[in-house]
């Protein structure tokens, strides 16, 4: 399969809307809906929410973009400081963006007294979802390449090479969106959700699932570091174990109320 569609969706008077934007704003409202329902769902007051919507995507973009640079490509821009403000040249790492989301998360709990972890766990499904349209949206920009391959499903990318590529993107989008089905599932069908389960659930599963895809992928990391792991797979870990040790806590737990 060949892949060259123009990343501009629509171009009006000097105005370019870029299918990453669309495709990152419907994650974004999408995401808000589900957690609106869920808010609902459990008689909880929306009325904050919009202030959350916003302070989520300001600190999603921030750190994304502050480990980005500290952790991706640090030596340019120890060199040319004034560039980490240059967002519309690219360079947003999702672990930045997860963490960003997560201070946000735990300021608005504590504001509107709410357990932190309640929150937290119902927005694990608001973030696979949104993690499924970014990586369509990286995918539709020809971005975080896979490595080469010849595969039958291989995707050449030619705005990049002529080389046929794993469409990795692909991958981490639809694992993305099964992981969004699985908490969603386990959310429904739950009598009572265990305070710190879902959030378990999603960054064990969500982050090794980006530990795996990272063997598939080109390298991103401007530098070498001396481990056989790629940096991506270092920030992964983690999470990995935060997540297996919540599931851990959340299950002994259970255990000893009952």
């Amino acid at each position: 399969m060949e892949w060259s569609i123009d990343p501009v969706a629509i171009s009006f008077s000097g105005l370019n809307i870029y299918w990453y934007g669309i495709l990152f704003a419907i994650g974004i409202v999408c995401g808000f809906l589900v957690l609106k329902a869920i808010y609902r769902n459990e008689n909880v007051s929306t009325e904050e929410l919009n202030s959350l919507l916003a302070d989520s995507v300001f600190g999603m973009i921030i750190g994304a973009r502050l480990v980005h640079c500290l952790f991706y490509d640090p030596l340019y821009y120890w060199s040319n400081p004034l560039k980490v403000f240059a967002i519309w040249e690219g360079g947003l790492a999702s672990h930045g963006g997860g963490l960003g989301v997560l201070v946000v998360a735990l300021l608005y709990a504590k504001k509107n007294n709410l357990s932190r972890l309640w929150l937290l766990d119902r927005s694990t499904m608001p973030a696979a979802l949104l993690g499924f349209f970014v990586r369509l949206a990286n995918f539709v920009n020809s971005e975080i390449l896979g490595v080469p391959t010849n595969a039958a499903w291989a995707v050449t990318f030619k705005q990049i090479d002529m080389l046929p590529r794993h469409p990795v993107q692909l991958y981490e989008a639809f694992a993305y969106l099964s992981i969004f089905a699985l908490l969603l599932w386990v959310y429904k069908s739950a009598k009572v959700v265990r305070q710190g389960s879902l959030l378990g659930l999603f960054l064990s599963l969500t982050f090794t699932v980006r530990f795996i895809l990272e063997f598939f992928k080109e390298k991103q990391a401007s530098y070498t570091n001396e481990f056989m792991l790629t940096t991506g797979q270092l920030l992964s870990i983690p999470f990995i174990i935060i997540g297996i040790a919540l599931l851990v806590w959340s299950l002994k737990k259970s255990k000893v109320e009952a």
